[in-house]
């Protein structure tokens, strides 16, 4: 496993460095999802990272799959975010599908033929799943029927099949959630204008729109009251996976910051010289290096009760430091970080986007702080001294 986990990411730094870093600009200019270099991301293995081998698949565990996304981040972040959510589904397809499902998607997902994509946060709620509603109708005909509208949906137009989670009842809660598999070129399936993501313009992102969409039972990924717990486990995977992107972003900021600050002449030497910019640049390389010991730590506890909360440290610490670093690295190379051709702008917006996409770090700051509740409420108490007046009152209540 360790020299197939080799080879692969190698293949995704190759592809990062040959691939996405040349062509990025071109891309966002173009505003088009470039088809090509995904195709050659599946060409390359990378579009069935966790899938199994007889589909076609890596079948690579999720703690070592997810460190492709760190040498995709190399050559653009919202590139590696819509690989690691076509990955998930494509994991989740080939994990938890009907046969019939995965006899008619698994390898041309894991291929890269065809790509897939996540449809989970609605226009009206946000990062609050439980405010939800697409329905679905459950048909006596082996059929669901469909309407409702999702937010955010990324590869938006251009994937072929979207992972959709949806309601099948107008009770409250979550125990009537499930999750189907839409294909794109169903009948009453639409898309609303593409958002102005200057930054990513490449990633078509809009909402989708259903209209009595009519999709068969084989395509069920997971059954009525599963629909939930599927879908915040396919968070948390996207949440690392992000944190790893993240690090791969900080890597290209440092390395353009250096190769920068190598060559320009200053104050009678190079830049690079000047203890000043070694601290800043230094103070990036540290949190570099404490990202990637997080964001691993956080891959091998997906699956496990601490999985959750790991994914949490991860999604709110590794994007922020990922801001601090473009922004610092842009400072380092003064007038001149602000110019396009330098790529920290890009890199700079890119970190902010990754900073709100599958929850925003202050919701991981909530999963955190309920963490430390639960941990405060396991501990002995400690005396607390009393303000003036409180003894008073206790007295009195006795």
């Amino acid at each position: 496993m360790s020299e197939k986990l080799d080879a692969i990411l190698a293949a995704a730094r190759t592809h990062a460095i040959d691939v996405i870093a040349p062509n990025v600009d071109a891309w966002n200019a173009s505003k088009s999802w470039p088809r090509d270099a995904s195709d050659k991301a599946g060409a390359a293995g990378l579009t069935g990272l966790y899938a199994p081998e007889e589909f076609g698949g890596q079948g690579l565990p999720l703690s070592d799959g997810i460190q492709v996304y760190e040498q995709l981040g190399l050559g653009d972040g919202a590139y590696s975010f819509a690989l690691s959510m076509h990955n998930i589904c494509t994991f989740a397809g080939c994990g938890y599908g009907t046969d019939a499902f995965k006899e008619n998607w698994a390898r041309d997902l894991t291929s890269g033929r065809k790509l897939a994509n996540f449809a989970l946060t609605e226009p009206q709620s946000g990062s609050d799943p439980m405010k939800m509603y697409t329905r679905a109708t459950v048909n006596g005909d082996g059929t669901w029927t469909i309407s409702g509208s999702k937010a955010w949906v990324s590869l938006a137009t251009e994937a072929d099949i979207y992972f959709t989670v949806v309601k099948t009842s107008d009770a409250p809660g979550h125990k009537d959630m499930a999750m189907i598999a839409i294909p794109a070129d169903a009948p009453g399936i639409s898309f609303g204008p593409l958002y102005e993501t200057p930054s990513y313009n490449f990633l078509p992102m809009s909402e989708m729109y259903l209209d009595k969409v009519v999709v068969s039972e084989e395509n069920i990924i997971l059954p009525i009251g599963q629909g939930l717990q599927g879908s915040l486990m396919a968070i948390d995977i996207a949440r690392v996976s992000i944190a790893s992107g993240c690090c791969g972003l900080m890597q290209a900021a440092l390395d353009t910051a250096l190769s920068y600050a190598k060559n320009r002449k200053m104050f009678g030497g190079n830049n690079l010289d000047l203890d000043g910019i070694q601290w800043m640049l230094g103070e990036v390389a540290t949190d570099l290096e404490a990202s990637k010991l997080l964001y691993r730590k956080a891959a091998e506890a997906l699956g496990t009760p601490e999985g959750p909360l790991m994914a949490a440290h991860a999604k709110r610490f590794i994007p922020d430091a990922a801001v601090k670093a473009a922004n610092t690295c842009t400072q380092v190379l003064g007038g001149m970080g602000l110019l396009q051709p330098y790529g920290l702008d890009r890199l700079s917006r890119l970190a902010q986007m990754l900073r709100i996409v599958d929850g925003t770090t202050e919701i991981s700051r909530v999963v955190i702080g309920r963490a430390l509740q639960k941990r405060a409420a396991s501990l002995p108490d400690l005396k607390v001294p009393k303000g003036f007046g409180e003894a008073e009152e206790a007295i009195a209540a006795e």
